[in-house]
């Protein structure tokens, strides 16, 4: 009698297991599609804007080259995309897209639209608040909180190889070689302190040792995500519903000005 206890003990115990195993196969797979699903709206979203649209000066035509960059690798990510994780890398990019794209629309003058959810240090980072020209190591250097053909190269803010660069217009994209490599040059250094210094809004207001400071304290050294950040929290709940996700964005605000998606 015992054995037979033992054994309907064990039979009911790997059916347990058996059956939590197949439930949680069967939620992994959900969320995955459910990413899937997210993600491809997204980049359809970003796709439609960039197709759309077309520069009509030079600072408006780099913003929607580099919001045609980001379609493209989402394009990519999303066809290896196979994780969850995958699909929110996925709908990042394309979040990195749409401030590109409003970055062109604010450029040619038209209606940008409702504000978009802050990205992952972009607060921290703050934003370029005037014009200034400064020459590091014999190359001269421009920002401005305004597009034109000077300044025609936008960053919507945030971390670089862990570091916060402010939102603004700039003469030439010089976080993009940190960008690739994943840390900064010896020069960036001189760079930030002599672009920001003083700045009212920006990390650096009061030298680089402030922007450090608000890193950590790290050095220019430390690897960062350059490219990915974390969308999964605060940004893919703003993003996902609401007002962006449908209403506004949508079709709504953005809709009557040509900016449906």
């Amino acid at each position: 009698m015992g054995t037979v206890v033992t054994i309907i003990v064990l039979v009911a115990i790997v059916a347990g297991v058996v059956w939590l195993v197949r439930q949680r196969t069967a939620s992994q797979a959900r969320e995955l599609e459910d990413s899937k699903a997210e993600a491809r709206r997204w980049v359809e979203r970003l796709g439609g804007q960039v197709l759309n649209l077309v520069g009509t000066d030079e600072a408006s035509k780099q913003a929607l080259a580099d919001a045609a960059e980001r379609y493209n690798a989402a394009g990519s990510q999303m066809e290896q995309a196979r994780t969850a994780a995958q699909c929110r890398q996925v709908t990042e990019t394309a979040y990195e897209g749409l401030y590109y794209v409003r970055a062109a629309r604010t450029a040619m003058g038209i209606d940008p639209g409702p504000e978009l959810p802050p990205l992952p240090g972009q607060q921290r980072a703050g934003a370029v608040s005037e014009e200034r020209d400064v020459e590091v190591e014999g190359h001269s250097y421009s920002a401005s909180p305004d597009p034109s053909n000077r300044n025609p190269h936008y960053y919507p803010g945030g971390d670089v190889a862990g570091r916060p660069v402010p939102a603004g217009w700039y003469s030439e994209p010089w976080w993009k070689p940190a960008l690739v490599a994943g840390a900064w040059g010896f020069g960036s250094m001189m760079l930030f302190s002599a672009m920001f210094s003083g700045m009212s809004g920006v990390a650096y207001a009061d030298g680089y040792a402030d922007g450090a400071a608000a890193d950590g304290g790290g050095d220019y050294g430390d690897g960062g995500d350059a490219g990915g950040q974390d969308f999964g929290g605060d940004g893919g709940g703003d993003f996902g519903g609401g007002d962006f996700g449908g209403g506004d964005f949508g079709g709504g605000d953005f809709g009557g000005g040509g900016f449906d998606f």
